[in-house]
Parts: C-alpha cells; sequence; structure tokens
C-alpha cells in the first residue's frame, strides 16, 4: 500500500456543481499556506517519499470467493 496519496485535484470537478478552487477565496489565507508548502523542497527536508516514481501506483488485484 502506498504510504502518500494525492489530494484531489482542486480544478477536477467533484460532486458539487463548481470546481474546489472556486470554492477558497482569492484573498484567503490558505492560498499563501500552499503556495508555501509548494515552495519547500521535501526531499531536502528529509520526506523520503516526497518524490514519486515514474511508475506509478501498483494495481489492484481484485478477488472474487
Amino acid at each position: 500500500m502506498s504510504e502518500h496519496v494525492n489530494g484531489t485535484n482542486r480544478d477536477q470537478t467533484v460532486l458539487f456543481p463548481d470546481t474546489i478552487e472556486k470554492y477558497v477565496d482569492k484573498e484567503n489565507p490558505v492560498r499563501f499556506i500552499d503556495a508555501f508548502v509548494d515552495s519547500l523542497n521535501m526531499e531536502k527536508l528529509g520526506f523520503m517519499h516526497s518524490v514519486l516514481a515514474d511508475t506509478g501506483r501498483p494495481h489492484t488485484t481484485l478477488q472474487t470467493c
């Protein structure tokens, strides 16, 4: 099982008629926090699984009874 799963794409339509990006006001402080975190070099800070592999996530084998 993967130790890191990306969240929802902010431009992707979800169960609501709008995108998540449109729900957050342009002046909301969370935008600053998001930009700050995105600017950090997670690998340099010691996060071991911050760089995704080119292979992607492994497939899931569904078993039937």
